[in-house]
């Protein structure tokens, strides 16, 4: 193995709609990575699948906002200005995305990623705050309530109650 490669196990959400390769069999696209609550940590990198058999089979299925476990080699840098990016060989789905309609752009929500929460910014103003479980946290349309949503999601009150803004 190159002294440039090494074997990673990611998880990440999607973050857009795979893209054809340079050749039929192969497929690329880009997961978005967020380490832990701190946004300062989140990390968007470039994947390429060059296994024709995965690139046909699950990719194709996939939708922007799926929450992916991928393992491959990381392939870093060789000259000042080129890329880093993960030679994916394996992907495994383990939520698909919360999304309704992830191929409609005038309809899809923004999506963003707070650690193990997610937020789904609606056009028509709704925030939506679900944990990574699939459990929703709350509904909001001040964004600066987020915080207070995810905190009292982690600190219900002696009733059980989340005090959630719906």
């Amino acid at each position: 193995m190159n002294s440039q490669d090494n074997n990673v196990i990611l998880e990440g959400f999607l973050d857009e709609e795979t893209l054809p390769g340079t050749r039929d069999d192969i497929a690329r696209f880009r997961i978005h990575l967020a380490a832990d609550e701190d946004r300062v940590d989140d990390a968007v990198l470039p994947c390429v699948v060059d296994n024709p058999v995965l690139a046909a089979s699950v990719l194709p299925e996939r939708k922007r906002g799926d929450l992916l476990r991928v393992t491959g080699h990381l392939r870093l840098p060789q000259t000042p200005d080129g890329a880093m990016w993960l030679e994916v060989h394996t992907i495994d789905v383990l939520h698909p995305t919360l999304l309704t309609d992830p191929t409609d752009e005038d309809v899809t929500p923004f999506i963003e990623r707070y650690g193990s929460y997610v937020t789904l910014y609606e056009p028509d103003g709704l925030i939506h705050v679900w944990h990574e479980s699939g459990e929703q946290v709350g509904v909001t349309d001040d964004p600066s309530e987020i915080s207070d949503l995810i905190h009292a999601y982690e600190h219900p009150t002696a009733s059980g109650e989340t005090g959630g803004i719906t």
